[in-house]
């Protein structure tokens, strides 16, 4: 009855939360991989219409997000809301439910990671005298390639020592063993020597095996492989909302009703 009374409150009060998730280069609005698709399941119903995540952001062509990841992961965009992917991503913001008190959270994974790092920055350089958000933005990045050494990481916490970004989760949603984190360096030139080095670990001295184009859900790189995981979407769910409180105390209750369900449901292998 408790647990009840607590959702029921949740839904009829003002909203005060709006989580946005940015998926990985492979999403699209109907199809996702098996981390995606948990995760966004599991984030609905804890948070009902106080979540939802970006659509209708990426290419058709994989390999073309690819290219715009490896491009713009090292330092902010010149001109943010002339870009596609940032343009549609501040719309869809700015459209659902959105008003100035709310407390703006914005959680991503792989190559959304980049983008919901650019709308933060365009965001907080938006909002410098608190005309469209009175709360500081809360930001969780990962399994990304954004490099501690790149303009693009240090700019986010210029932001979040000003004040525009509040809690920014970074290292605790990265795999230790994800030899893919950090390798879009600080330049465009370093990225693709990254990339081509984790594609192809054999001609490289810098990675080793397996190559990340190896998807196989046992012997593939670990990138790939946590991607074919709903534990990947319970840990994201525990760091984001219960060891960081992202979305504050009110869905406490429900988090862990549904991730201990979840768990049960779902061993991990």
């Amino acid at each position: 009855m408790e647990q009840q009374d607590n959702q029921k409150n949740i839904s009829n009060r003002k909203k005060q939360y709006m989580v946005w998730f940015f998926g990985g280069g492979e999403t699209r609005d109907d199809r996702f991989n098996i981390f995606t698709g948990t995760f966004i399941r599991l984030m609905k119903e804890i948070m009902g219409d106080d979540f939802d995540f970006i659509r209708g952001i990426y290419y058709n062509s994989n390999i073309l997000n690819v290219i715009w990841t490896l491009n713009n992961c090292q330092k902010p965009l010149i001109d943010p809301y002339r870009n596609r992917f940032i343009n549609s991503a501040v719309g869809q913001i700015f459209s659902n439910g959105y008003h100035p008190d709310i407390q703006l959270v914005l959680v991503a994974s792989s190559s959304g990671s980049i983008i919901a790092a650019q709308t933060a920055c365009y965001l907080s350089e938006l909002n410098r005298e608190n005309h469209f958000f009175n709360k500081p933005i809360h930001l969780g990045l990962g399994s990304c390639v954004i490099s501690k050494e790149s303009d693009l990481f240090k700019k986010l916490l210029e932001y979040q020592k000003r004040g525009s970004i509040g809690t920014f989760v970074f290292d605790d949603l990265h795999d230790e063993d994800d030899n893919a984190r950090g390798t879009g360096g600080t330049t465009r030139g370093e990225a693709y020597s990254n990339a081509f080095g984790l594609m192809f670990p054999f001609f490289s001295k810098k990675f080793s095996g397996p190559s990340f184009l190896n998807t196989h859900p046992e012997k593939g790189h670990v990138h790939r492989k946590r991607s074919k995981t709903i534990q990947k979407a319970l840990d994201y769910i525990n760091v984001l909302l219960i060891k960081n409180r992202l979305a504050g105390e009110e869905y406490l209750v429900k988090v862990k009703e549904v991730v201990s369900i979840e768990s049960l449901s779902n061993p991990a292998k």
